[in-house]
């Protein structure tokens, strides 16, 4: 009979070994900050103080959650950061695909120097209070779309499509134009579906950027209570948890006290949670257009 495997040598079985412990411990140590911070999350704030919470809540409580959720501009902003998001991620993608588009195209003449400039964006800035004031004159500041417009095209991400774009056959356009399609019309009929990949990447990309972003909001639109989001209205409940919890007075009734760390862990993950959520839907797409998009020439 044949045999099934070859047999292993000691020099392999030291390297499943050695491989396996590795990964193990790398596990553990991506892990283990997620699993704490959920812990002390569902854990009373003062028992947390004394320490020792790892994995497990030891005494298990909902009362950071509901001080979290008692913010009455929560829901609020909640609403606008599901809204930046959603917009300020399709609008990108349309127009940094459309220009990665067009700059892949080996008869658009000025693809070169129209790249160069952008590469420049990446490196030279005009800095915070130019471009505040830029947005001042052009009457987007304490609006919903000082969250979309100046972010709607990314040099970089434009370069990780267009890398892509590149590496698709050159014959698929070519058919199309013979057959008297328009470059409208292929780039919305073969070229995207063919950039699933990388414009999931990308997509994750931003979304994860808008839904995380609160200094813009600070800088444009604090004066606006119905343009917050909800990572500014959670920087400002730990920021007013943080002055309660330096009162002495606020031990009296410890039953129910909150702290910056209990506070912060809750709030870490109701922000976390909607990205977890998406993420597995985009995880196969996600390595191979990072990968393909960011190494072909």
């Amino acid at each position: 009979m044949l045999k099934s495997s070859k047999r292993k040598s000691p020099a392999d079985i030291a390297f499943i070994i050695f491989n396996t412990i590795l990964l193990t411990l790398f596990c553990v140590v991506t892990l283990y900050p997620i699993l704490n911070t959920l812990a002390v999350s569902f854990n009373e704030a003062v028992d947390t103080l004394t320490g020792g919470v790892h994995l497990l809540p030891r005494k298990f409580t909902l009362e950071n959650y509901r001080t979290v959720f008692r913010t009455r501009t929560l829901m609020r902003g909640a609403y606008i950061s599901v809204m930046r998001t959603f917009i300020a991620t399709l609008v990108h993608m349309l127009l940094t695909s459309l220009l990665a588009y067009v700059l892949s195209r080996k008869e658009f003449l000025f693809n070169k120097q129209v790249s160069l400039l952008y590469v420049l964006t990446m490196y030279v800035s005009g800095g915070m209070i130019p471009g505040l004031l830029l947005l001042k004159s052009l009457g987007l500041t304490n609006t919903f779309w000082v969250y979309i417009v100046p972010g709607a095209v990314s040099a970089f991400n434009m370069i990780v499509i267009r890398t892509y774009m590149n590496g698709l056959p050159d014959s698929l356009v070519e058919s199309a134009q013979v057959d008297g399609a328009g470059h409208f019309r292929i780039f919305l009929k073969i070229i995207l579906p063919l950039c699933k990949p990388v414009l999931a990447t990308v997509a994750l990309f931003i979304a994860v950027g808008q839904w995380n972003s609160w200094f813009d909001v600070m800088i444009y639109n604090s004066g606006r209570d119905d343009l917050t989001t909800l990572q500014y209205e959670l920087m400002k409940l730990l920021s007013s948890v943080a002055n309660q919890s330096a009162d002495p007075n606020a031990m009296k009734n410890a039953s129910n006290m909150v702290t910056p760390e209990s506070i912060r862990a809750a709030a870490t993950i109701v922000t976390a949670f909607p990205i977890v959520c998406l993420y597995p839907f985009l995880q196969r797409y996600f390595v191979t257009g990072l990968t393909i998009g960011g190494v072909k020439e």
